[in-house]
């Protein structure tokens, strides 16, 4: 048996822009992806702490340094600029796993950028 089990999050960081015309997708600042143990491509929970919205969808890397997080294609309908929002990536594990699992959670300022 395999459980979903929260691996990554970032807490908290502000919407910088909402892209309607793109593919698809979430851009993220490579420099939050990496400290938060977050993949190009994985799939991510995007909670909306301004509107209660919660989607899902795949990582695109934005530029490193850039504070960028950009809602994409249909999920740029889910938040505003401004926006507070919480990403979270989850894990497949066995039970034996997920007892000794500690996932990691990051939180940027509030110009998203690492503390």
């Amino acid at each position: 048996m395999f459980l979903h089990i929260h691996k990554s999050k970032i807490h908290r960081v502000k919407v910088t822009e909402a892209n309607l015309h793109y593919v698809g997708s979430i851009t993220i600042d490579e420099d939050l992806m990496d400290a938060a143990n977050i993949y190009e491509g994985e799939k991510v929970q995007i909670v909306n702490n301004n509107n209660g919205e919660r989607i899902e969808t795949y990582v695109i890397k934005g530029e490193r340094g850039s504070g960028m997080i950009c809602l994409n294609g249909a999920a740029a309908r889910k938040a505003e600029v401004g926006d507070i929002v919480i990403i979270i990536s989850y894990a497949l594990m066995t039970p034996e796993e997920a007892k000794t699992f500690k996932p990691t959670a990051i939180f940027p300022d509030e110009n998203n950028r690492l503390i």
